[in-house]
């Protein structure tokens, strides 16, 4: 066994196995691709986190967008303004509420977004050709218990 290094003294290390490590790598890795994505489209983190709702699941109502992401809907609207104004999103009447507007992204950023994003995806995808059927089973199975020990944490209206 190799000796410890600093970084495996850090609280949140000692006495975990390394796939708990590894994972917990990840997810800081994650948070620094994340603010690399907000630098490379000239964003925050708050409304980087709008454009990756719309991004994902499409068109949304501010209302919606607001509900998800925790904020106030006068704080969502100062988001949606930056994001209309940075050429990210559009406003656009609801298809089928004429009172109500959906925040949709454009395709010019869609495509900012994504060739920044998609190489990591490719990358990640590419690394499971290197494992057979039964090794990416048990790959998945690790990887849906850690996503619900951390859905268990969340409070019901989070989930």
């Amino acid at each position: 066994m190799p000796p410890e290094s600093q970084h495996d003294t850090l609280p949140y290390r000692v006495g975990v196995r390394e796939p708990t490590q590894l994972m917990r790598d990840i997810l800081d890795i994650s948070k620094q691709f994340q603010m690399h994505v907000g630098r490379e489209l000239t964003v925050n983190s708050t409304d980087l986190a709008a454009m990756e709702l719309i991004l994902i699941h499409g068109s949304m109502g501010p209302t919606e967008l607001a509900r998800r992401l925790g904020l106030s809907t006068a704080a969502i609207t100062t988001v949606v303004d930056r994001l209309v104004a940075l050429g990210h999103a559009t406003r656009s009447k609801h298809p089928h509420d004429r009172r109500a507007i959906v925040v949709t992204p454009t395709p010019d950023s869609t495509v900012r977004a994504m060739s920044t994003i998609l190489p990591v995806v490719r990358a990640i995808e590419g690394t499971l050709d290197e494992f057979d059927d039964d090794e990416q089973d048990v790959i998945c199975r690790y990887l849906r218990s850690v996503a619900d020990a951390y859905r268990g944490q969340l409070p019901d209206e989070a989930r």
